[in-house]
């Protein structure tokens, strides 16, 4: 029969020390399997209390259910049923990321072109009012032009007579004999220049010539 080195040190009584150095020193017979050491004991160097009761203890070990050992095949299983879940996962996860990345770019391309709508409606009504803004001021300059020239319109005057100096425009152009409509044409040839024009001469929101000084053949023809 073989007993492990547990086994022979709690039947003979024996140290593991001992037990190590007598196999070192080839004083007892041994074999080992899987890693296990097994001393050889002959039945005849036993008594018969002995042999009965190391039988009965081996007996007893071996109708227990033993727990299977842990291998590396074992190990490596487990380590691959792991890999593959944690894979499986991480593909779930990759999927729900893209799923949200998605959705998120969805939601800001929507929100993107409801601003865009509202802005061009914005520009619209802008570009609306600017529209009636600058139709209302050229409707002001044209009502101010022709106020100016309605406010040179000789109003039942008497005749003036001018000399060779300054005369003012409205008296020169009463002076005339022309009709109304000629007087306002020329009128306005004085009203759209005087400001850039040094022969004509602004003083108290009336215009006057100076024909000793100046030819305004030009205005005048």
């Amino acid at each position: 029969m073989r007993l492990t080195i547990d086994e022979y040190c709690k039947h003979f009584k024996m140290s593991k020390e001992m037990i190590n150095s007598k196999i070192r020193t080839k004083k007892l017979n041994y074999i080992i399997e899987n890693g296990v050491t097994y001393i050889i004991v002959t039945r005849s160097s036993l008594d018969k209390d002995k042999r009965n009761e190391i039988y009965q203890e081996q007996k007893s070990a071996t109708t227990q259910v033993l727990k299977p050992r842990t291998t590396v095949a074992t190990v490596l299983a487990l380590y691959q049923k792991e890999n593959t879940a944690l894979k499986n996962k991480i593909i779930q996860l990759e999927t729900k990321i893209d799923k949200l990345i998605d959705d998120k770019e969805q939601m800001l391309r929507d929100e993107r072109d409801k601003i865009e709508k509202v802005y061009s409606s914005k520009d619209e009504q802008l570009k609306n009012i600017l529209e009636l803004i600058n139709n209302k001021m050229r409707l002001e300059r044209e009502q101010t032009t022709l106020h100016e020239i309605e406010s040179f319109h000789p109003n039942n005057e008497p005749d003036v007579k001018y000399n060779s100096d300054t005369i003012e425009l409205k008296e020169y152009l009463k002076s005339l004999g022309i009709n109304s409509s000629k007087r306002k044409i020329l009128k306005k040839r004085f009203l759209d220049v005087y400001d850039s024009d040094a022969r004509i001469i602004q003083k108290n929101g009336k215009l006057y010539l100076n024909f000793s000084k100046y030819d305004y053949s030009d205005l005048l023809a």
